[in-house]
């Protein structure tokens, strides 16, 4: 199992940046504004192409305290949402630089949205990536069925509409109109 910690200040594709760490009620929120990119980033999702990083692209990362998932919203440089990125965890917290981290249990949920956050379409990914480390021990039995758990329950909320850490992340983008802007 791999942690990851978000935190985009030394990222490569984007070497200018502005990060700003909110602590939220209901989890830890890092906002970021990519000002220079080496080259746009460009995903492929249900046979369309997206590009989820270019100058002024805005990725929000909001860690909910005590679940086992992370969402990602990236939005384009208009604060239109292009893609929701769920990552799918066991254990999760705060560093002490107080970035949160999430001990990465492979899968993934992706989604297309509207511009007005209905989502579209959505897949799981990484399956290989989960059966690697089932097979090399890296998880447990038991974590691989929590992580297909965990990433089918995200999928249904998303579909649903009551997926609870992307109503977070809208409201904070409401009250942050502005803030990090491009």
């Amino acid at each position: 199992m791999k942690r990851k910690t978000f935190d985009k200040r030394h990222w490569q594709r984007a070497p200018l940046v502005e990060q700003r760490v909110v602590q939220l009620p209901a989890g830890t929120l890092v906002d970021v504004v990519a000002r220079r990119v080496t080259q746009p980033k460009w995903v492929t999702l249900g046979g369309a192409e997206l590009c989820i990083l270019d100058v002024n692209y805005r990725w929000v990362y909001f860690a909910p305290t005590g679940a086992k998932h992370a969402l990602t919203v990236q939005l384009n440089a208009a604060g239109v949402p292009v893609q929701l990125y769920i990552d799918v965890g066991a254990a999760s917290g705060v560093d002490p630089e107080g970035l949160p981290y999430m001990d990465d249990l492979y899968l993934d949920v992706v989604a297309r949205t509207t511009p007005d956050w209905q989502v579209q379409r959505s897949e799981i990914i990484d399956q290989d990536e989960l059966e690697v480390a089932l097979v090399s021990g890296d998880v447990t039995p038991a974590q691989y069925r929590l992580a297909w758990a965990e990433a089918n329950a995200i999928q249904a909320a998303l579909h649903a509409g009551t997926f609870a850490p992307l109503d977070v992340v809208r409201g904070y983008l409401a009250k942050e109109v502005g803030a990090l802007s491009p």
